[in-house]
């Protein structure tokens, strides 16, 4: 899907925007004592749609690599299908494939007609 650029253009700004969160993102508020790490996963969000797949890859591993921090927030399930998507858009099929799997085994006993789910599949399946 050929994006706009105004699309790419809220893409920049949105990460510009988050540059300003990363010094505080692996803090847990003490109210909380848990953390999600949105503005990580809204900046890999935004690689996304801005087509850099390096750069969000790089965003959804810090996620994946602080699972004590986001414990069952749907953000850590999420960063999985998104490290796929990002792997996809960079063009290796073989990661690509891993991070799905992943996904879609983390997510083997979901609803088979949840949306995410069944995109995912898709994509997986367009892989193969």
């Amino acid at each position: 899907m050929p994006r706009s650029a105004t699309t790419a253009a809220h893409a920049e700004e949105s990460i510009s925007l988050l540059e300003a969160a990363r010094p505080y993102e692996l803090g847990l508020p003490p109210q909380l004592q848990v953390g999600t790490l949105y503005p990580i996963f809204v900046r890999g969000q935004a690689y996304l749609v801005a087509h850099n797949g390096s750069a969000a890859a790089v965003e959804f591993r810090e996620i994946l690599n602080h699972r004590g921090i986001v414990l069952n927030f749907p953000v850590g399930a999420l960063a999985r299908l998104d490290l796929a998507r990002a792997f996809s858009m960079q063009g290796d099929t073989s990661k690509a494939r891993t991070a799905y799997q992943d996904f879609l085994t983390l997510w083997k006993d979901a609803d088979p007609d949840i949306p995410i789910l069944k995109q995912a599949k898709a994509e997986y399946a367009k892989l193969q």
